[in-house]
């Protein structure tokens, strides 16, 4: 195998890479003057089965446009099988018109990555299930919950009454299947929004009192849903509450917010590194390289990936 990383997330190249035994292939990516990217490989991958790790995070047009070239620069450098490795996959909320005369993004960067050249894709929790089927290419959606349970097995004693809490109807699924995996119970946050980017919490469905809430979900980005549905639950009498959340977009104030809310911590993954960490107190980093790393071996070794999540 052959791994190639863009610009977007290189510390989590390096990680897969070690997993795989592997070293990441050198290459120029870099920008012209007015902007436009430039790539260039320094190794042969003339039949090779190549992976390109590229997150379409922030800034997201241009982390794009870089894995699109970086596809194509492999497709005419003679690549047996080129797999776009994408840890979060932007434009995955616009996967429906929600309004009159407006885009279905999510298909039309499907329609993108295959037009330049993907042989496949792999990803994790996108933010509907339903976009693997906007690909007529093979697409591996990886969860990041085998890496949750292992950070809250380590760190939180579910013995003491636990509930895991979706911030919303559609990702009780997903609170389901954490729930399913220790035992405990699922509760819901019935919120609505009376405008873009804005979140209100009308109810609390499930019991949480005297109970230690772990909040589950995909994205947090401007962080008002999450700190609003942690305040919920905390006023309907849980101990503590803390999220795993999977991609920290974590624009504008959101880390703001986040320090002053009444959650204990919120742990997301490194499938977006644009923001340090560090710096932050209550917001905490887990890594999913070994995951992808063990993903990518199981491609291109022709094994099953499903079997991850058995």
């Amino acid at each position: 195998m052959k791994i190639i990383t863009g610009n977007s997330n290189p510390e989590l190249a390096e990680k897969i890479a070690k997993h795989c035994f592997a070293t990441l292939v050198p290459a120029n990516v870099s920008a012209f003057a007015d902007g436009e990217t430039s790539v260039e490989f320094l190794e042969n991958i003339r039949g090779e089965d190549v992976f390109i790790v590229n997150s379409t995070s922030t800034p997201v047009n241009d982390s794009l446009m870089e894995l699109l070239i970086m596809i194509d620069s492999a497709r005419r450098s003679s690549a047996k099988r080129i797999t776009a490795v994408i840890p979060y996959f932007g434009y995955a909320r616009q996967d429906r018109k929600s309004a009159s005369r407006t885009p279905i993004t999510a298909k039309l960067v499907a329609n993108l990555l295959t037009t330049a050249g993907a042989d496949r894709i792999l990803t994790m929790d996108l933010h509907a299930g339903q976009i693997q089927g906007f690909f007529d290419i093979p697409v591996d959606d990886l969860t990041s919950r085998k890496v949750f349970a292992e950070d809250i097995q380590a760190r939180v004693n579910v013995d003491e009454g636990t509930v895991f809490v979706s911030p919303d109807a559609g990702g009780a699924v997903r609170a389901r299947k954490f729930a399913d995996m220790f035992h405990a119970d699922i509760a819901i946050v019935d919120k609505r929004r009376p405008e873009a980017g804005v979140a209100e919490v009308m109810a609390l469905i499930g019991d949480v009192k005297d109970k230690h809430a772990i909040l589950v979900d995909d994205i947090v980005d401007s962080g008002g849903t999450l700190c609003n549905a942690a305040k919920a639950i905390m006023d309907a009498g849980a101990l503590s509450v803390r999220a795993y959340i999977t991609h920290g977009v974590l624009s504008g104030e959101a880390t703001k917010k986040i320090e002053k809310s009444v959650l204990e911590e919120c742990v997301v993954t490194d499938s977006i590194n644009t923001r340090d960490i560090s710096k932050m107190k209550r917001v905490r980093e887990v890594t999913t390289g070994s995951l992808f790393g063990e993903a990518i071996r199981r491609v291109t070794n022709e094994e099953s990936v499903s079997s991850l999540f058995i």
